[in-house]
This record gives structure tokens, C-alpha cells and sequence, in this order.
């Protein structure tokens, strides 16, 4: 990936647009993928006059939002059907329908924060297919998430040029505290369902 970025620069501005798309694309389906750094420094590539703004962020948004809804359809057709043959036999069953009754509810929430959070975005486009969220509200409000985080993620490119690493630094980090942060939630959520069922199967 560090070579592709490096690369960029040596392309055409199509060619640059259909790399932000397919890398865009392929993080929803295959995470993790730095695919929020290529989008940076796409940024400082329209920064220095080497393709443009709009079609950069279009490449990007609309590559997340199809990602999105190859999850989202990969949920609908086969989440029922993974559970049923008992492959996630490991995860209790009540913990999942409690966490699809919770999508059911919030989900159309966590769609729009998706793009902001670590980790989760393929994971939240399988959930929303399993819980049969509305196909076009769902896309649209991924659209929207998608939308606003490159527009951030290619702005600070533009503004930083020669000096977008730094981004790169300001997002590990930002990672590293969203993924702690999501896995103490994870945590909290399955411990609070372990002694939930406890009391549930006492006579």
C-alpha cells in the first residue's frame, strides 16, 4: 500500500480516481486497510493541481458506499443462515439477538457514525443486512457518513501538501482510542449478557 500511495503521484488523474475508488471499495469488504491515508494524500495530490477535489471525494464515497452495501448484502442473504448452521457457535445465541433487537433499534444511528469509527465498518454493514435495515435509508445515510469523513480526510491532505504524513500519525492514534474504546464497550455488553443469562436459566 505505501508503494501505491507513492505511486499516485506518477498516474493520471482517472487512473487516481479509480485507485481511491477500488482502495475505498475494497476496505469495507477486507478491513483493516489504510485506505483513509491514500485518501489523504490524494488530497495533497489535489493540492499540488494533480486532479481534482469533487471527483476525489466522489471516488471515495462512492467506493466506501458500494463496500458498504456488498457487506450489507452479504449480511441480508447469509447472516441468518451462518447463525443457523452454528459456524459463530462460539458467540451465545441470546447475545446475538439481543445485539440485532439493539441494531433494530439504534442501527440507522451507528450507519451514520460508522465512518468515524475503527474497525467496525464492515462489521456494521453485515449487522445491517442481518437486521434487514431499510436497503435505501441505510445506503443513504452511509453515503452521508462516507461523504462528510473524506471530505475531512481530503481537505487535510489539500491543506498539509508535502507535509500529509502527519495526518497519518493524527489517525493512528485516533484508531488506537476508538478501537479501545469499542473493545470496552464489546467487553461490557458481553459481560452484562453473561450474568444476564445466568439469572435468566436460575430456578
Amino acid at each position: 500500500m505505501e508503494e501505491l500511495i507513492f505511486s499516485l503521484q506518477q498516474f493520471p488523474p482517472l487512473l487516481v480516481y479509480l485507485i481511491v475508488f477500488a482502495v475505498a471499495f475494497a476496505e469495507n469488504i477486507f478491513p483493516p486497510s489504510p485506505s483513509d491515508l491514500l485518501i489523504v494524500f490524494a488530497g495533497s495530490l489535489v493540492g499540488v493541481g494533480h486532479g481534482g477535489f469533487i471527483p476525489v471525494l466522489l471516488a471515495a464515497t462512492l467506493g466506501s458506499t458500494c463496500g458498504f452495501l456488498v457487506m450489507y448484502k452479504l449480511g441480508l442473504w447469509f447472516g441468518r443462515k451462518i447463525l443457523d448452521d452454528g459456524r459463530m457457535s462460539f458467540l451465545p445465541r441470546g447475545a446475538i439477538h439481543k445485539v440485532e433487537a439493539w441494531f433494530r433499534r439504534f442501527g440507522y444511528w451507528v450507519i451514520v457514525a460508522n465512518r468515524f469509527l475503527a474497525g467496525t465498518r464492515a462489521v456494521v454493514a453485515f449487522f445491517a443486512g442481518m437486521s434487514d435495515l431499510q436497503l435505501g435509508k441505510t445506503l443513504l445515510l452511509s453515503f452521508i457518513s462516507s461523504l462528510v469523513w473524506n471530505a475531512i480526510l481530503i481537505s487535510s491532505g489539500y491543506t498539509l501538501g508535502n507535509n500529509w504524513k502527519q495526518i497519518g500519525d493524527h489517525l493512528a492514534s485516533y484508531w488506537k482510542i476508538m478501537t479501545i474504546g469499542i473493545c470496552l464497550l464489546v467487553l461490557v455488553f458481553a459481560v452484562r449478557s453473561f450474568f444476564q443469562n445466568r439469572r435468566s436459566v436460575k430456578p
